[in-house]
């Protein structure tokens, strides 16, 4: 399965954005959201529910638990 590092790295690329824009509407310094990238850090659970909330996928799948991103 895949770490959370890696979703983000895949959602991003997959919706073709920037590491800046991401941060900004997710409400995170440039980086703070690089650290997360580069799994240098881990993000709290707020932020990882704003993640996944801004991806649209699931807690589960946004760090590695399911590869169903759906939400249910």
């Amino acid at each position: 399965m895949s770490t959370l590092n890696e979703r983000l790295i895949q959602l991003k690329n997959e919706r073709g954005l920037l590491q800046k824009d991401i941060a900004r509407d997710v409400g995170l310094a440039l980086r703070t959201y690089q650290y997360y990238e580069t799994g240098q850090r881990k993000p709290d659970s707020d932020t990882l529910i704003a993640l996944a909330d801004y991806f649209d996928v699931s807690l589960d799948y946004l760090v590695g638990r399911s590869d169903d991103p759906a939400r249910h």
